[in-house]
């Protein structure tokens, strides 16, 4: 998969998947704001609180520091999540999902084999949670079968609605469901 770059036309294509073999929880957002783009991280922007929550439910594990991606995203799967994004490529300006034009969803059958312990897909956020049917027919899963589908409050900056200890406990009780806290 590309790294992320405009192509032609102005489309945006988002980050390659962070996963394992032992990824029990994948989180989709919808697709990588500017500041994750330009740093070729996901939730690369200072404000988002994604690694923020993740470091507070796992405390006794410390996160490694931002310069150093490649070992958080290791961090992140010895904890038992994977990350990808809903949208392959788009076109937006700026970085709020109102903006997405143009989506494409990534190939998620592809992604499918790569992880035979998946209990889950957690949707960070509303734009994301609103493909959870898409995503689930992409890896070829029928309603009511396992992987569960959850809507989890949006790490986003932009959703000033919930407060840090709010989103907090969501994430918490969504991990803990699924044995990862």
């Amino acid at each position: 998969m590309k790294n992320v770059a405009a192509m032609a036309g102005g489309t945006l294509v988002g980050l390659a998947p962070v996963v394992s073999p032992s990824t029990r929880v994948l989180v989709l957002g919808s697709f990588p704001g500017v500041a994750s783009l330009r740093a070729q991280q996901y939730y690369g922007h200072p404000q988002n609180h994604f690694w923020r929550i993740l470091q507070a439910l796992w405390p006794q594990h410390p996160l490694p520091p931002r310069d150093d991606y490649a070992a958080r995203c290791a961090w992140l799967c010895a904890r038992g999540l994977g990350v990808w994004d809903v949208y392959l490529a788009c076109e937006r300006e700026g970085s709020l999902d109102t903006h997405i034009r143009n989506a494409q969803l990534n190939d998620f059958a592809g992604l499918r084999t790569q992880l035979p312990q998946l209990a889950a897909i957690a949707h960070n956020g509303g734009e994301s949670f609103r493909h959870a049917n898409s995503v689930r027919a992409g890896m070829g899963l029928a309603d009511g079968e396992a992987p569960a589908s959850l809507r989890l409050p949006s790490t986003s900056p932009a959703n000033a609605s919930w407060s840090f200890e709010k989103k907090l406990t969501a994430w918490h009780d969504a991990m803990a469901a699924y044995g990862l806290v």
